[in-house]
């Protein structure tokens, strides 16, 4: 892939990454440390595409980029690609700054609205049922339940009302079209956003330039199959010229889509051998994180790699390539067929 049109920006500041676009960093307190957010020029204001966390220094940033960057000029429009809190977290605060609607997908708005309100006791009490079952023991359940509603903890404010779009809308922005192509696997229905004309693909997290994104499996939907869903979604950008600008939410913008969308899939075709080579005796989820995941992992990553560990299972599962058994202990085994 080529990354040669790309050098990033400081936190809160910008970089002009193709005509009418800039983009701008923010800062994110996870190992993944950096969100790109997208700037596009819209008559005389601007189209924001992502929010952010909603901290304070982040808010800091944006007020900066406000003055400086964006001129004063105000913000047209605000378009979300999906509900995770680097993404939609700010999507409030930037919606009343300005007296915009956010637009995103169904799936996304109602992901996020209802994750940032529930704090009922049937939430950990069905995560706490989930993670026992995929081989957590007592240590790691008390986790859960310290944890709770992560989403709500830190997002407390997604708009009530938005604006809905969906595969295949067309936006006018700056004079241009701009098409939303789906996303699937690592959120619901991310928002792509594909401009003929400029020859560029704002990504999102769905193509990523170094890393797949997390596919995982979630206690609100615990026989899910996320990984085929990402998979086969993937292949709808095929189709995409092979030179076009993909500006991924993180890392570095790069041309070579093909190339990547061949890379993903390849990881993945490699993940799943090595999940039916473990299978070979009944596994537990959490057995098979221990082959998938060789890393030391805090607290954060712990939850999303037995997820994406329990996604590959399933995914073998439903291909008829292993069973899922329930043992005496209420846990989940998998073995090879």
């Amino acid at each position: 892939m080529d990354f040669s049109q790309s050098h990033p920006p400081q936190p809160g500041q910008t970089a002009a990454i193709a005509p009418g676009i800039l983009w701008l960093r923010m800062p994110l307190p996870f190992a993944l440390d950096h969100i790109n957010l997208w700037l596009i020029e819209d008559g005389d204001g601007w189209v924001v595409v992502d929010t952010g966390v909603p901290s304070k220094e982040t808010r800091r940033l944006w007020q900066d980029v406000f003055a400086g960057p964006m001129g004063g000029r105000p913000v047209t429009r605000l378009l979300v690609t999906h509900f995770h809190p680097d993404h939609m977290g700010l999507a409030s605060w930037l919606s009343e700054q300005f007296g915009v609607t956010m637009e995103t997908t169904l799936a996304e708005w109602l992901y996020g609205r209802m994750l940032s309100q529930d704090a009922s006791g049937s939430f950990v009490a069905t995560a706490r049922e989930f993670y026992q079952r995929a081989g957590f023991g007592t240590e790691l359940l008390d986790l859960v339940v310290e944890r709770g509603n992560a989403y709500g903890q830190r997002i407390h404010d997604i708009p009530a009302r938005f604006h809905r779009i969906s595969e295949g809308s067309c936006l006018s922005i700056g004079g241009r079209r701009w098409r939303v192509m789906m996303g699937e696997g690592h959120s619901p229905e991310m928002a792509c956003l594909w401009c003929k004309d400029l020859n560029i693909l704002i990504s999102g997290d769905q193509i990523l330039p170094s890393i797949s994104p997390n596919v995982s499996v979630w206690p609100s939907e615990p026989d899910g199959n996320p990984l085929r869903l990402f998979l086969h979604s993937l292949e709808r950008f095929r189709d995409l010229p092979e030179d076009c600008l993909v500006l991924p939410s993180h890392g570095r913008p790069f041309i070579g889509l093909r190339e990547r969308i061949d890379g993903l899939t390849s990881h993945h075709r490699e993940r799943l051998d090595e999940t039916l080579d473990a299978c070979s005796q009944p596994i537990t989820a959490v057995d098979l994180q221990a082959v998938m995941f060789r890393r030391p992992l805090d607290s954060h990553q712990l939850f999303f790699a037995i997820g994406e560990s329990i996604a590959h299972l399933h995914y073998l599962m439903e291909e008829r390539l292993i069973v899922r058994e329930t043992g005496s202990d209420g846990v989940l085994r998998f073995r090879r067929l």
